[in-house]
């Protein structure tokens, strides 16, 4: 009889490992899945930074040129 409850204790502890096994590979699915939507959406941002950038860098020279202009009237 003890036997058939070591064989018990150990059947339940097998399903619990399987069960966490499960588990985790659920969530690494998950993550994974995740991380790619992740990377994605840093890409997008990455691209608008440097869109931004540009337009930023494109500003300063309108605004340089502006100055410019001004300082040749003003002499």
């Amino acid at each position: 009889m003890q036997e058939q409850t070591v064989l018990e204790r150990l059947d339940e502890k097998i399903s619990q490992i399987l069960q966490k096994c499960e588990r985790l590979q659920n969530e690494n699915e998950l993550m994974q899945s995740e991380l790619i939507t992740l990377k994605a959406e840093r890409e997008i941002k990455d691209s608008e930074i440097e869109k931004l950038l540009e337009e930023n860098n494109q500003k300063d020279k309108e605004i340089e040129e502006i100055v410019n202009k001004i300082e040749t009237i003003l002499g």
